[in-house]
């Protein structure tokens, strides 16, 4: 048996779920987000606590099972508290400013980067820490993704965008000496 899929998820108070045979419905109080179902896996819910059964024992459907029950439980966790990626730029002279709904970064290239924020995601800028918030989990991993990704933090003086908290390691430089 799974360790995550036979664990069940607690409903909260507010939160809807609607399983149809194709898809799976979450309704809360910041959105609704949805999901198609997989095959031979069941999903039954009683008195507030959601389960995710299997009906086969084949290797394939059931490594679906944790799965399966992650993306309904992501999903509630979503429609309730949402969630939210920090990203950190570092460099002299980068800038990030929010122009309209579009994300304004001077980067240090010749010119000015913006980034068209998807609708259903807010982000906020403070100095130089950029926020990203959002309902769905996958929605706010990918844009602080592609965000990174147009300046990559490199090795030697730690210049660009990263997460906040995480670790660059440094190179030495040219000569091998530590400075």
């Amino acid at each position: 048996m799974s360790r995550i899929g036979k664990l069940p998820i607690k409903i909260p108070e507010g939160v809807t779920i609607t399983v149809d045979p194709d898809t799976i419905l979450v309704v809360g109080k910041k959105g609704q987000l949805s999901t198609a179902t997989l095959l031979d896996i069941s999903v039954d819910i009683k008195d507030n606590l959601l389960t995710v059964k299997r009906n086969s024992d084949l290797p394939k459907i059931r490594a679906k099972h944790g799965l399966m029950r992650a993306l309904i439980n992501n999903m509630v966790i979503g429609v309730t508290e949402g969630f939210e990626k920090k990203l950190e730029i570092n460099g002299v002279g980068y800038k990030i400013a929010m122009k309209g709904t579009d994300l304004n970064l001077s980067i240090g290239l010749s010119h000015d980067v913006l980034y068209k924020v998807p609708k259903d995601i807010q982000i906020t800028t403070e100095q130089n820490v950029i926020t990203v918030n959002g309902i769905s989990k996958q929605k706010v991993g990918q844009v602080a993704a592609d965000i990174r990704k147009l300046k990559k933090p490199e090795p030697y003086k730690g210049k660009g965008i990263k997460y906040v908290g995480e670790h660059i390691i440094r190179k030495s430089g040219k000569s091998g000496k530590d400075k």
